[in-house]
């Protein structure tokens, strides 16, 4: 198991003076590096405490900074404790009040906590003391937090010795990295640019003006593993502010200085230089090209994280590659693309019982998972899929972006719409027991399955892997400490075509047999003890769930008539997909937005967060909204998205100097803004915000489709450097890039009454092919509000609707290049008119 690693040794010696902090050049190339690499460490031993530490290469929304690649030291020490279930408590703090399950989990501690606010930043004003601020992230729900981030709870913040150290000499702050990403935003940095290394938990020292003064990650309680123990760490801290006061303050204001500098990029020009564009696609898919692994699927080695921006990005050079006729590099990367998804499917990480996908795979053939679910990955591995079903039209993909859609409906959902965050790795194996395991919910014995399964076991056996001594024995890395010894996880190795030949029956009768074990399966692992559910509701996430549910209901329509679905996947109509999106919209608008100030909040648990939406709450709901409208949402969504977009330039844009910081920079306790654009776990904002500004530019006309294109452009252009020498760690932006200097994005407009069964088909036939640079707009001429609005926004599209309109039929218009083809009424003339290959790109 590894350990947050810093050099925490420096600051309790001397402050740190200006030549030991990293100058400006030293911090951008550091903010350049390594941004694509992603470090996990091994399986601890079974008698190691918990599993894993996280580092900040962990969190899908942590700067470039954060995600340099750690060295892992192995430390064993015990097991923690079982919380008592008692409802009586010997300590209450505030954070008793709070409704992060994080903070809930410290509300009985000895140490006087408070939340992050002006309550506690008063007191030690007047105390005339400085912070110790502890921040970790809730990343295992529910039973612990990060492991490191849980020991030190137990070791320290537990013992009453070091709370009476905390409480007399400092004023102590919790965070939940979840709740506040901005402030770890601040403080992570600080951490990572001053030693090299940072993660959960974090602990940080600061000035009374909250600036900091020194800090580091995970300290035992004494002195040991070469570290300073943490009760010699509080000592040296309240010497260090008795002694060099001034000292330590101007060091820490210096260093915020330094940092602000370094990480506040601005552009030279608002124009991106020619050529751009096109190299950073090329050079992005060759980069990729180069870290594929051709024998399991995916970029890069173990530990193997979905990152859908990859495909995302080798789909996109694919179809530009085939416009341009270049059929052989299109396949080439499409094959690559394909497979990656194919063998993520088939693998481990992928939940073959109950649906949706695992965080990442420990080893490279995407086998034996760290089993935690979260929200980003299910809504951005179900576009995904949708995506290569629509190149494809191979219902293996339609099926797999089912299935976690699916899952997504029975378990993430609450009852007004909202979609939740995440589900926990662990369980316990049964009721009671004191202590929960990795994987015990997900996890098979060959015996378990002959007895529920019968006559069947041999052949769900033979499919899945399934062996006596236990499966996690495909590589060095999936079991090393034998802690899944005698277990299954469940991993399809076979060709399906050899097993149906070998149990003499048809594929479609093999995969029923598959559907009705998995069934019975589900049934035995629903009565175990559930993984802790994550109820918090985080705008950004959702925003790309609705995205993929909303697309679902159009793309999954053209399944071949007759297709046959098998558990876990329900067979729903498509159409509900749709309102599935548009309910979990409906949330957000309700519970998280204010309609006086145009401002989203940016989660809900028991009510609103104290914390006010980001860059990427925004972005993300804005990039759904779009999809929701297009594939046949109300036109409020695209109002909404609109006006959403007002409130994110408001807030976040910096009209000077181009792009989007990540905090509106109202927080005078948040320190740093910073404009990130790496395409991790999570794309980055600012690559979500180039294309939502170019596909709103091609809605709207006239000076705001222009002011729209400027600021993508001009958010491009602040990024060049990146896009030119790193194209790898953002994906998504090259294709951004990419749509910006597309002669003329596609338009499908499609006119009519949208009850007519025609309109829907309509709809379908613009969404079937895979178009990353098409957009679809559908307008019924008698409809005041729609027609009120393209009036204002764009009249061409209303002079269209009333042009063209004709009552009981719908009518399809395809625009490109400033001229619209003729109307058609029929599904195959307009699929004829979207089939058509550009006259002229460049690739």
């Amino acid at each position: 198991m590894a350990i947050p690693t810093s050099s925490p040794l420096l600051p309790l010696i001397k402050p740190l003076s200006h030549s030991s902090l990293l100058n400006i050049s030293m911090l951008r190339r550091l903010f350049l590096s390594s941004s694509s690499h992603r470090f996990l460490p091994h399986r601890p031993k079974p008698s190691s405490p918990g599993k894993y530490a996280y580092t900040a290469a962990h969190f899908p929304s942590s700067s470039v900074i954060s995600r340099r690649i750690l060295a892992p030291k192995v430390l064993a020490m015990a097991e923690r404790p079982t919380h008592s279930t008692s409802c009586s408590h010997k300590y209450t703090n505030r954070l008793v009040a709070e409704h992060s399950p994080y903070l809930l989990q410290h509300a009985h501690n000895p140490v006087d906590w408070y939340p992050w606010g002006e309550e506690a930043f008063a007191e030690a004003r007047k105390r005339d003391v400085p912070i110790f601020l502890s921040m970790a992230i809730l990343f295992e729900v529910g039973y612990s937090t990060c492991h490191w981030c849980h020991v030190m709870e137990v070791e320290s913040f537990e013992d009453q010795g070091v709370a009476k150290l905390l409480n007399d000499w400092f004023v102590s702050i919790k965070v939940d990295r979840e709740e506040r990403p901005d402030v770890d935003k601040v403080y992570m940095t600080y951490v990572q640019a001053l030693y090299g290394g940072g993660g959960w938990p974090l602990s940080v020292f600061l000035s009374p003006d909250l600036k900091p003064l020194m800090g580091g990650t995970y300290f035992p309680p004494d002195d040991k593993y070469g570290r300073p123990g943490f009760k010699t760490l509080l000592r040296k801290v309240k010497e260090a502010w008795d002694s060099q006061r001034d000292t330590l303050v101007k060091s820490g204001a210096f260093a915020i200085e330094q940092l602000s500098e370094a990480l506040s990029a601005a552009a030279d020009s608002n124009k991106l230089a020619d050529g751009v564009s096109e190299s950073a696609l090329r050079l992005c898919s060759d980069q990729l090209s180069g870290s594929y692994d051709s024998k399991f699927g995916g970029f890069g080695s173990a530990p193997k994280f979905p990152r859908p921006v990859e495909i995302n990005l080798m789909l996109y050079y694919s179809k530009k590659l085939e416009d341009t006729g270049k059929l052989g590099l299109a396949n080439e990367h499409r094959k690559m693309a394909f497979f990656t998804l194919q063998c993520m499917a088939r693998g481990g990480v992928h939940d073959h019982i109950g649906g949706g996908f695992h965080r990442y795979s420990v080893d490279e053939c995407w086998h034996v998972p760290h089993f935690e679910k979260m929200l980003y990955d299910q809504g951005q591995l179900a576009n995904s899929y949708l995506d290569a079903f629509s190149v494809t039209k191979d219902t293996f993909y339609s099926f797999i972006s089912r299935d976690i859609l699916d899952y997504m409906r029975r378990d993430m959902i609450g009852p007004e719409g909202e979609i939740f965050s995440a589900e926990d790795a662990d369980s316990a194996e049964t009721e009671g027991a004191a202590k929960k395991k990795e994987g015990a919910f997900y996890i098979w014995t060959s015996k378990e399955v002959e007895d529920i399964l019968g006559q069947h076991a041999d052949l769900f056996k033979e499919h899945y892997y399934i062996k006596p001594s236990g499966n996690c024995d495909l590589s060095r890395m999936s079991d090393p400490h034998k802690e899944f010894e005698g277990k299954n996880v469940l991993i399809e190795r076979e060709d399906i075509s050899e097993l149906t030949s070998k149990y003499g029956m048809s594929a479609e009768k093999y995969s029923e047999i598959l559907g009705e074990c998995r069934q019975k399966l589900f049934e035995v692992r629903s009565k175990r003890p559930r993984p802790h559910l994550d109820d918090k509701v985080i705008v950004s996430w959702n925003g790309l769930v609705i995205s993929s549910f909303a697309r679902a209901s159009k793309i999954l329509n053209v399944e071949a008539e007759g297709t046959r679905f098998n558990f876990p996947v329900v067979g729903s109509e498509p159409k509900e997909y749709l309102e599935i999106a548009d309910k979990a919209a409906s949330f957000i608008r309700k519970q998280l937005y204010n309609e006086e100030t145009s401002r989203l909040q940016h989660s809900f648990r028991n009510g609103p967060s104290k914390a006010p939406g980001f860059l990427d709450d925004y972005a993300f709901l804005i990039s759904g909204l779009l999809d929701l409208y297009e594939c046949g949402g109300s036109v409020d969504w695209l109002v909404w998205a609109i006006e959403l977009q007002e409130t994110q330039d408001a807030l976040f844009l910096d009209r000077e100097g181009g792009a989007y910081f990540n905090t509106a920079g109202e927080d005078p306790s948040v320190l740093l803004r910073v404009k990130e654009d790496h395409d991790g776990a999570e794309p980055s904002g600012n690559s979500v915000s180039a294309i939502n500004l170019l596909r709103l530019a091609s809605m709207v006309a006239g000076n705001k489709a222009d002011y729209y294109r400027q600021n993508a452009e001009h958010l491009l252009a602040v990024f060049e450097n990146r896009l030119n020498d790193m194209a790898m760690a953002v994906p998504l932006l090259c294709c951004a890039a990419d749509m910006l200097h597309v002669p003329s994005r596609k338009q499908v407009v499609l006119v009519g009454e949208k009850n007519l069964k025609e309109f829907e088909s309509m709809l379908t036939t613009a969404h079937a092919l895979y178009d990353p640079n098409r957009t679809v707009i559908h307008i019924d001429p008698n409809n005041k509000k729609e027609m009120e609005f393209w009036e204002a926004h764009n009249g061409n599209i209303a002079v269209m609707a009333k042009n063209n309109y004709a009552a009981d039929k719908v009518s399809a218009l395809v625009c490109q290049n400033f001229t619209c083809s003729p109307p058609v009424t029929d599904n195959a003339s307009l699929g004829a008119l979207l089939s058509k290959r550009p006259s002229s790109s460049s690739a």
